[in-house]
C-alpha cells in the first residue's frame, strides 16, 4: 500500500488521570473516506484537536506525506494541508459566502489580510474561492451574508472554505450535524465525490453516512481504537456492537 497522506502514531494525551487518546495509530490513504465513530466522551474531538494542532499530544507523532508535523501550529498545518471543518460553525456570520471562501484560500497561502490590498481584489484568490462554491453549489449566492444562509447552505460552505486551501487532507468533525434527511443526502453525495481530490478523515455520528461513505471506519472508545476495517467488518464485530452501534449495525 502506498504511504499515507495523513497518519498518526500512537498518539496519547491525558488530562489529569483521564486518558483521552490511548497511543491511537490511525492512517488516511489517497482517494478514501476513513470514518472514526464512537460514543459520546470516546475521545473523537481531542483526537481531531491533536491532528489539526490546536492539543499537543503528550506522546506519539502526527504525519502528512511522510513529514512529522506534530510541532506545527495549527496555521503551519493548515498552510501545510490539513483542511479542517467543525462540529460548531466557525464561520464569520456578517460576511459573505465570498469573502468567507476567500479568507479560508489566504490562510493556506500563508498570506495575510492588508488593508493596503483588500483581499477581494486578489484574483488569484478569488477565483480559487469562486472554483470551490462552484463546486459545492454556492456560486449563485456568494454575495449573501452568511448569516442569510440555511443551517444547511453553512454546512456546504464550511466544505467550500476547506475546499479553497486546496488541501492534501480533509478533517472533518461532524459534518451532517444538524441537518435534515434532504441536508444530510445532499451533503453526502457532495463528500462522496470530494475523496478524489483530497481523502477525508470524517468524524460523524449519523451511521448512515458514514455507511454510506466510508471505505474504513475505526471505531474510538475511552480513547483507544477497538476495531479497524471495512464497513462490513465492523457491522460484524462483536465488540463493536455491544460499545456502540447496537441496533444501528
Amino acid at each position: 500500500m502506498t504511504e499515507p497522506v495523513l497518519e498518526t502514531r500512537g498518539i496519547t494525551k491525558h488530562f489529569g488521570a483521564l486518558v483521552a487518546s490511548d497511543a491511537v495509530s490511525l492512517d488516511l490513504h489517497a482517494g478514501e473516506i476513513h470514518a472514526v465513530i464512537g460514543p459520546n466522551g470516546a475521545g473523537k474531538s481531542t483526537l481531531i484537536a491533536q491532528i489539526c494542532g490546536a492539543l499537543t499530544p503528550d506522546a506519539g507523532t502526527v504525519h502528512l506525506e511522510g513529514q512529522d508535523v506534530t510541532a506545527l501550529s495549527t496555521a503551519e498545518r493548515a498552510e501545510a494541508g490539513i483542511a479542517r471543518t467543525f462540529q460548531i460553525s466557525s464561520l464569520a456570520m456578517e460576511d459573505t459566502v465570498l469573502q468567507n471562501t476567500m479568507l479560508g484560500a489566504l490562510g493556506a497561502a500563508g498570506k495575510r489580510p492588508s488593508l493596503f490590498r483588500p483581499i477581494l481584489r486578489d484574483r488569484a484568490l478569488r477565483a480559487l474561492a469562486e472554483a470551490a462554491l462552484e463546486q459545492v453549489g454556492l456560486a449563485e449566492r456568494r454575495a449573501v451574508r452568511v448569516a442569510d444562509l440555511s443551517h444547511g447552505q453553512r454546512r456546504q460552505l464550511e466544505v467550500a472554505v476547506a475546499l479553497a486551501q486546496a488541501p492534501k487532507a480533509f478533517v472533518m468533525d461532524e459534518p451532517m450535524a444538524g441537518l435534515g434527511t434532504s441536508g444530510t443526502h445532499d451533503l453526502t453525495a457532495l463528500l462522496d465525490g470530494l475523496r478524489t481530490q483530497a481523502p477525508i478523515l470524517l468524524v460523524e455520528h449519523d451511521m448512515d453516512a458514514v455507511f454510506a461513505l466510508a471505505d474504513r471506519i475505526s471505531v474510538l472508545v475511552y480513547g483507544r481504537i477497538i476495531a479497524t476495517g471495512s464497513v462490513e467488518d465492523i457491522r460484524r464485530d462483536s465488540a463493536v456492537r455491544d460499545a456502540y452501534l447496537g441496533d444501528a449495525a
